[in-house]
């Protein structure tokens, strides 16, 4: 199994823009073959100490697949060519996990 932490830094103001979009795409992937687990998530305060500031110009996109090449069709799959358009003027920045569990 494979593991990815999709950190999405968006420009001031875009959140709920983005994540419309996103709400909309969510389904397509989760179809994919090799998906098990794939949707968006934001900071929220609680009040831990060791919890940075909340971030509210970012999305994390919390996802897991079967194997590395499903991850890798999932990359180039007509959805997300199709997606990529539609949010470019939001994202300033996407950073990515890709994480392997330890046994």
């Amino acid at each position: 199994m494979i593991h990815v932490i999709a950190t999405i830094e968006l420009n001031p103001g875009t959140r709920e823009l983005f994540l419309a979009e996103f709400r909309k795409l969510v389904p397509q992937v989760r179809a994919e073959a090799g998906c098990i687990e794939y949707g968006p998530a934001i900071d929220v305060h609680c009040g831990a100490a060791a919890q940075p500031p909340v971030r509210e110009n970012v999305v994390v996109v919390v996802e897991k697949w079967a194997d590395l090449a499903a991850l890798d069709a999932h990359s180039k799959a007509p959805h997300m060519d199709a997606y990529r358009p539609k949010v470019k003027d939001f994202v300033k920045t996407v950073t990515l996990h890709v994480l392997k569990p330890v046994d």
